[in-house]
């Protein structure tokens, strides 16, 4: 059989389909043309971040599984899969304490007021030190988490350990699970209006569309700290930049973006009470290869050891 890996996938991964005598080709250029091209006779595809339109993925008549290096799936024409019963599977277990270690990071670095620091240091200000505007403690504030799938609990896991107030928003959940977790099962307005911090771990969809948007910036506290890691969308960047500009919130830290990679000449980048990372939260080294030998082994157990598939990682096109 053969597989079609589009994008770098560490050898870890790469080990498993080796050493089952996989055919694998490893495909670097992403142009629509080339996919079309290189992709026509595949078994499975292994995708990082290219898009698989349904141009391209009708082009494969043999395909019988897409499988995601990572939790998101929306660069995948679900349609088509669905239609032509074709498995979507995306790394379930991989990313959870990589993705809440980069919000905790956020929330700290814009809470300890750390580049300001940092700077009076450098350029010889120490004694500025005591004019830097106010900097805060993590410990027992109110943390509103949209999402409590995987990455929302490892995020909960870790805020727990600085003693905060947690409060949860997922229709999916239900409260009792959250409750048993330690956490409060609220509505958005409720978590809106408490939070200190809000942390987006939800898919991008029609229900979630600019879900944060200037509605909600007039709710929130003046002390708000907001980290979107989940995808770029579900807040709207102008009304961002507006509450951010204006003071209405304290800061912001962004992986995601409504355009990936983001124009030169967004005005987010202005501003410095707001930390921008390129949609890296998921790849620190130990992620990477945990999500390289999770993607593979789904292509594997789906094509000959379905016994041993994680049935969490195979996505209900249905729905």
């Amino acid at each position: 059989m053969k597989i079609g890996i589009v994008g770098e996938v560490h050898e870890d991964g790469l080990k498993i389909l080796h050493s089952k005598s996989f055919n694998i080709i490893q495909i670097k250029d992403f142009s629509k043309k080339n996919l079309i091209k290189s992709l026509s006779d595949v078994d499975a595809i292994i995708l990082r971040t290219s898009n698989l339109d349904r141009e391209i993925l009708s082009s494969c008549p043999k395909l019988k599984i897409v499988s995601r290096h990572g939790v998101g799936y929306d660069n995948v024409d679900q349609n088509y899969l669905q239609n032509n019963n074709i498995a979507l599977s995306i790394t379930s277990t991989s990313n959870a304490a990589s993705v809440a270690e980069h919000v905790i990071t956020m929330f700290l670095v814009l809470s300890k007021n750390i580049f300001e620091s940092n700077k009076i240091v450098k350029t010889g200000n120490y004694k500025l030190k005591s004019q830097l505007p106010n900097f805060f403690e993590l410990y027992k504030k109110n943390i509103f988490i949209l999402g409590f799938g995987r990455i929302g609990k490892a995020l909960a896991k870790r805020c727990l350990g600085f003693e905060a107030n947690i409060s949860v928003y997922d229709p999916f959940i239900s409260k009792s699970d959250i409750e048993n977790f330690g956490c409060s099962s609220v509505s958005k307005e409720k978590g809106f209006r408490d939070a200190d911090y809000i942390s987006i771990h939800m898919p991008l969809n029609k229900d979630t569309k600019n879900l944060i948007s200037y509605d909600e910036f007039k709710i929130f506290k003046k002390n708000l700290i907001l980290v979107n890691t989940a995808r770029g969308g579900i807040i709207n960047e102008a009304a961002l930049y507006e509450a951010l500009s204006t003071k209405s919130i304290l800061g912001a830290g962004l992986d995601v973006y409504e355009i990936e990679p983001p124009p030169s000449d967004l005005n987010l980048f202005k501003l410095d009470n707001i930390i921008l990372s390129p949609h890296n939260a998921a790849l620190t080294l130990e992620c990477r290869k945990r999500m390289a030998v999770e993607c593979c082994e789904n292509v594997y157990y789906f094509l000959k050891d379905r016994e041993k598939l994680n049935p969490d990682n195979i996505i209900d096109l249905r729905k």
